[in-house]
């Protein structure tokens, strides 16, 4: 397994687990992160991948100084889980 990857490019966190890929799209808005969606291929779910996945994303929007919104379910249920992320709320 890789580490996490922010593609700026195309707006999203990458994980790449074998030949698949996981992604967390985001968009910046005022200063924030905007999470909006996460994929995870059918295959690789159930094995922590998310979860590793939006991990790195908000370490790295962290080490940027940026805050995060988490429009996406699975963003805003990690952030739930793990309080140690709650700072980076707007």
């Amino acid at each position: 397994m890789t580490t996490v990857h922010d593609n700026k490019a195309q707006g999203r966190y990458e994980l790449t687990a074998g030949d698949a890929l996981a992604v967390a799209y985001y968009h910046e808005q005022g200063g924030c992160l905007v999470f909006t969606h996460t994929e995870v291929p059918r295959a690789l779910r159930g094995q922590g991948i998310a979860s590793r996945l939006i991990e790195g994303a908000l370490d790295d929007a962290r080490a940027q100084g940026c805050c995060v919104v988490p429009a996406c379910s699975f963003v805003a249920d990690f952030i739930d889980r793990h309080p140690q992320y709650r700072d980076l709320l707007r």
